[in-house]
């Protein structure tokens, strides 16, 4: 399947409810306005396509953007490819989701995910915050990198008030992460936030709310995330 024949049929999927739905929460640029479900059957019949999956993020169409995160090859993907996805996502949907996801299976991901949170662009810091947060979900627990896993929590205590409205957002959601992935920080992750308290994120014309860090790890672990870390990021 050529990127063309892709994006026909995404633009056969879109909807004008859906296109409403993705302005209200921030879309910008080019896009159609497909479901996320109804791209599930394009994703089953690709499966993964790592030239495909470049070709449909750099045609700018929201759409195919997502739709690039699902079938891309995390482990195919260069520094450059990851690096010029952050750079050219075109809103959240995109650089929280799709960048994150594929940044987080890549074995590349875990450090251009550090360098991206020193961002002064705060989409791509957000992005960088996403990627940890789903690296956390799929990372074993005794992995080296956890040390730093912790440090980054003393990092959001110390920031998260002062940092930009998405980044805020995806720092809280790295905190619930950790809290429900990595049971050597768990408690610490619950204390930070409480210490944190309530995050205020504005997402206008929305009806979504930031979790409180602390119940929402202490749902997850009564749920078993702690022996269910997950295969894979992508949804």
């Amino acid at each position: 399947m050529t990127a063309t024949e892709v994006l026909e049929q995404l633009e056969q999927l879109g909807t004008e409810q859906t296109r409403k739905t993705w302005l209200r929460h921030g879309a910008k640029g080019a896009f159609f306005g497909v479901k996320i479900g109804d791209m599930k059957p394009i994703q089953k019949r690709i499966k993964i396509d790592y030239n495909l999956a470049k070709e449909l993020f750099a045609s700018g169409n929201s759409d195919a953007m997502y739709l690039a995160g699902l079938i891309s090859d995390p482990a195919k993907m260069t520094r450059a490819d990851l690096d010029n996805w952050a750079e050219t996502a075109t809103w959240n949907m995109i650089s929280e989701y799709s960048v994150a996801w594929t940044a987080a299976e890549s074995p590349l991901g875990f450090e251009a995910a550090l360098d991206w949170i020193n961002s002064p662009e705060p989409q791509i810091a957000s992005t960088g915050w996403a990627t940890l947060a789903n690296w956390v979900a799929l990372a074993q627990n005794d992995n080296k990198n956890i040390e730093k896993i912790n440090q980054l929590l003393d990092r959001v205590e110390d920031e998260i008030f002062l940092s930009p409205n998405r980044v805020r957002y995806t720092m809280n959601n790295f905190v619930i992460c950790v809290g429900a992935y990595a049971e050597s920080l768990s408690e610490k992750a619950i204390t930070i936030g409480a210490k944190i308290g309530k995050v205020e994120v504005d997402m206008s014309g929305t009806s979504c709310k930031v979790p409180f860090a602390p119940d929402y790890i202490k749902n997850s672990i009564a749920r078993g995330s702690f022996t269910k870390k997950k295969k894979t990021v992508k949804c």
